[in-house]
């Protein structure tokens, strides 16, 4: 009984490992589309946000970027904080765009945003329908 189960056993194992050995591997180094919704003003958290997006991009991942509610203030806070800006410019750079809420901007009286791009609630609806991937911070 003992000698039966373990040929039993053996042969799922062998049919397993097969069937493994025949699947195509995955790889992670396809490319995709990340969306970044940032909401926070927290100086970290955006620096992270977008040192994330500047990495991802470096993979070869199309990445876009939305500024929603305290996080449009990213256009004032890249005046004082060096490594954000500077974190800012790469992403801007090498063809990022940022788009920023319209609405939000204006409750901010920032009526000229040098970062971002007026944008709306349409412009985030379709960043989260085109994108693979879609992060908040």
């Amino acid at each position: 009984m003992k000698t039966m189960i373990m040929i039993v056993l053996m042969g799922l194992f062998s049919v397993n490992s097969h069937s493994q050995c025949t699947e195509k591997p995955t790889s992670t180094n396809d490319p995709t589309a990340i969306g970044i919704v940032i909401y926070s003003n927290d100086v970290e958290t955006i620096w992270n946000a977008i040192r994330f997006a500047n990495f991802s991009k470096k993979q070869g991942d199309t990445v876009s970027i939305f500024l929603l509610g305290k996080g449009v203030e990213l256009d004032n806070l890249i005046k004082t904080e060096k490594d954000l800006k500077e974190q800012a410019n790469t992403f801007l750079d090498n063809g990022g765009i940022i788009l920023g809420c319209g609405t939000c901007l204006q409750s901010r009286n920032n009526k000229d945003p040098k970062v971002c791009k007026f944008s709306s609630m349409g412009d985030l609806y379709e960043l989260v329908r085109k994108n693979k991937i879609v992060m908040t911070f």
